[in-house]
């Protein structure tokens, strides 16, 4: 099915199923620990030896000697892995660094070699005794320094809009200012984890991975094997957050250690190896320049941003939101690439605008100040309607306003003091701060198989991932709006790559696109079971399991009878997206306590108003927001991978020393979802969610921060060593 003209009423507009707050159809499995994950897979493969990865111990360099002779004589030993006796392995286009390394090292903790062991501890104590001899090179480790290296430096994109330099210039009121945010860590519960196994020439790995086909033809390409040669399963994910939106080292080495050994092998990436041995995101340095009026009007707006990769990798787009979220005719935005010898950045929720809307929204509150406006007011007088680079291009939904001021009703933003540090309660200073929130709406192609069988179930196939968002019960309350029958009677498999190749999990687009997939096969489904019953296809319904037509009605089950009846299709979104501008939007209220004696910072209220489109199921939706909320506040106050710039690594490479918010961290979330309907978007008319709530968080915290003490920090995170040397005096 192409999707080239914007969607009209259909069955989904019915809303009996879908629209709902329904229970996560998977909950009970997860909750019950009968959701197998894939380093569980004892039924599939109840022979599994051990596999344990030994990472590189420098940045960058050479193995000059490797002895594994007392490795391989430890107790339990079946086979030792290395780029030595791997065979020829080529490299797939979402890798910038090789899966398994040697002899050249192109990042700390990259994979080096898999012990294989009967079990898990030999296999462990057996990599201990792995000799490894290195050849240290110097690397570039520091992104200011590179940034300020013009040889390390290369320009990814430059936008250029009026006049910027001469505008800025004669601007009444201007801002020039340099934000930055260090490097971020994926830090999901289930750690990259996949078992492999053989079956003479053809491959099955289950695996956690977020994008089933994406990882299958990785995996064949890496190995130099067919892609009909894989087999990729992954129905349930421990998070992902982006990191495993791509083959990482584990599926890699998991193969090839089942290869070596003659047996299924299971590999879990130890948690201390994942910050640096999988990808992170990038930090940035980030130079904003607003020019206005005396009235507030933006006339010049400049967004740059340096990020660090290694040779080949992309920069952080922390830009994209300032080419969208604010009028203004005279505009500069670009991005630049240094190149660094950490491991490699690449996306995790939210790329390039959670990092952006960070620096960007403590921006224009600090421009506010200046102006002596309300921030809410002046985003409201430099909002748009269309696309500031192409007028003719407008937005198809774009509620940002109306966010802010239903957030600023609810929250009693009124009663917040514009002038910081004027309110106190004991030891406590206490500020209230927003942010506006923007993520591109993007669509993917994403197909489903449909079959209704001859007891009136609905069964649905399709490749997509659930990373515990919720896919499951989406999928379901679409093919139950569709064809007319209770939840209870439609079945959903997921994350096996002999389904339907579907858009999968990550860029906020897994949610919608993948159930337009799913509306797409039961619009072929429902015009083959008329065809079936002889009713007439056009003016065919669906409803209480039964289908009807000219007067006659008979139940699904009798028309699919002993042959099932399937059908298989696929969403494929056409020009809408160049015609219109697509986006989400919304506004992040935070109510921020800090302690007057300490400067430790409390969050105290948070609030989140979201403008997605139709939200498919209210209550998975929310647990998506409040989880990205979650986020937020971690990047805000405690996050940060410290980097060792002589050696080249992250310290903190482990939960014990990177720290992420926990339950007493976090206060009250509440989360507000505007009643609306993109027919732009997709036949569901919705958009994605998840990631729209981390964007802005940051900034929000910072400026309820900025508003409590009167100390505004612009080096994240906000940590009470940049607050305390100049937090108010207590005879305030």
């Amino acid at each position: 099915m192409k999707f080239d003209t914007p969607a009209t009423t259909n069955p989904i507009d019915q809303l009996k199923v879908v629209g709902h707050a329904t229970d996560r159809i998977d909950g009970p499995l997860k909750t019950t620990g009968t959701a197998p994950y894939a380093y569980e897979r004892h039924d599939v493969a109840p022979d599994a030896a051990y596999g344990y990865i030994v990472g590189a111990s420098i940045a960058k360099g050479r193995i000059t000697s490797m002895d594994l002779s007392s490795a391989k004589a430890a107790p339990g030993v079946l086979a030792i892995v290395t780029a030595d006796n791997a065979g020829k392995l080529g490299k797939g286009d979402y890798n910038t660094a090789k899966l398994l390394g040697g002899p050249n090292i192109e990042h700390y903790h990259q994979a080096i070699a898999l012990v294989v062991a009967e079990t898990f501890e030999q296999a462990r104590a057996a990599a201990q005794r792995v000799q490894v001899a290195y050849a240290r090179a110097d690397g570039s480790f520091d992104l200011a320094d590179a940034r300020a290296a013009t040889d390390r430096k290369t320009t990814d994109r430059n936008s250029t809009i009026g006049d910027f330099a001469g505008a800025f210039a004669k601007s009444e009121v201007q801002l020039d200012a340099t934000y930055t945010t260090p490097d971020h860590s994926h830090a999901m519960m289930e750690p990259f984890a996949t078992t492999a196994a053989w079956n003479g020439d053809k491959l099955t790995v289950w695996t956690s991975n977020q994008m089933i086909d994406w990882n299958a033809k990785e995996l064949a390409t890496t190995l130099g094997i067919g892609r009909d040669k894989v087999h990729v399963i992954s129905p349930y994910i421990g998070g992902g957050f982006g990191a495993k939106l791509f083959l990482r080292a584990d599926a890699l080495l998991a193969a090839l250690g089942a290869r070596a050994a003659r047996r299924p092998v299971k590999v879990a990436m130890q948690r201390p190896l994942m910050a640096n041995n999988s990808t992170h995101r990038p930090a940035t340095i980030q130079r904003i320049r607003l020019g206005a009026t005396k009235q507030g009007k933006l006339t010049a707006i400049g967004h740059e941003s340096w990020s660090g990769n290694l040779v080949g990798g992309k920069p952080e787009n922390a830009v994209q939101q300032t080419l969208w979220l604010y009028a203004g005719e005279n505009r500069l935005t670009g991005t630049r690439l240094a190149t660094l010898d950490l491991p490699e950045g690449n996306a995790m929720r939210a790329p390039g605008e959670a990092p952006g809307l960070m620096a960007l929204e403590i921006a224009i509150d600090e421009l506010a100040e200046k102006l002596d406006i309300d921030p809410i007011e002046l985003r409201v007088l430099n909002d748009t309607q269309v696309d500031p680079a192409k007028p003719e291009r407008k937005f198809s939904q774009r509620r940002l306003i109306d966010c802010m001021r239903i957030g600023a009703e609810k929250f009693g933003w009124a009663q917040r003091s514009a002038k910081p540090a004027q309110r106190r309660e004991g030891r406590w200073w206490i500020g209230t701060g927003m942010a506006a929130a923007f993520r591109n709406n993007q669509v993917m192609k994403s197909g489903a198989r449909v079959r209704l069988d001859g007891r009136g179930m609905v069964t649905v196939e399709t490749d997509m991932t659930d990373i515990g968002t919720g896919s499951y019960t989406i999928i379901a309350q679409t093919a139950a709006e569709m064809m007319g029958v209770p939840l209870e009677r439609v079945a959903v498999r997921l994350g096996d790559s002999s389904f339907s190749v579907s858009s999968g999990s990550g860029g906020q687009w897994g949610g919608n696109c993948s159930t337009a997939g799913v509306y797409a096969a039961c619009v072929k489904l429902r015009e083959a079971v008329a065809q079936r019953a002889g009713l007439d296809v056009a003016g065919a319904s669906f409803a209480g399991g039964m289908v009807s037509a000219g007067g006659r009605s008979l139940p699904l089950a009798q028309v699919a009878g002993d042959n099932a009846i399937v059908a298989e299709d696929t969403i494929e979104f056409a020009e809408l997206s160049k015609q219109y501008q697509q986006s989400t939007f919304g506004a992040h209220f935070i109510e921020a306590a800090v302690d007057a004696y300490t400067a430790e910072v409390r969050v105290r209220r948070m609030l989140a108003v979201c403008a997605a489109g139709r939200i498919l199921n209210p209550k998975t939706a929310r647990s998506q927001v409040i989880g990205a909320m979650v986020m937020g506040v971690g990047a805000a106050l405690m996050e940060e991978l410290a980097v060792d710039k002589r050696l080249g690594y992250f310290v903190n490479h482990d939960l014990a020393g990177y720290e992420v918010p926990v339950h007493a961290d976090i206060p009250h979330q509440e989360v507000i979802f505007l009643d609306e309907t993109d027919a732009i978007s997709s036949p569901m008319k919705a958009k994605g969610v998840g990631e729209l709530g981390i964007c802005g968080v940051g900034a929000a915290v910072a400026n309820a921060v900025y508003n409590a003490t009167g100390v505004r920090v612009r080096d994240y995170p906000v940590t009470l060593d940049k607050l305390l040397a100049k937090m108010p005096s207590l005879a305030i």
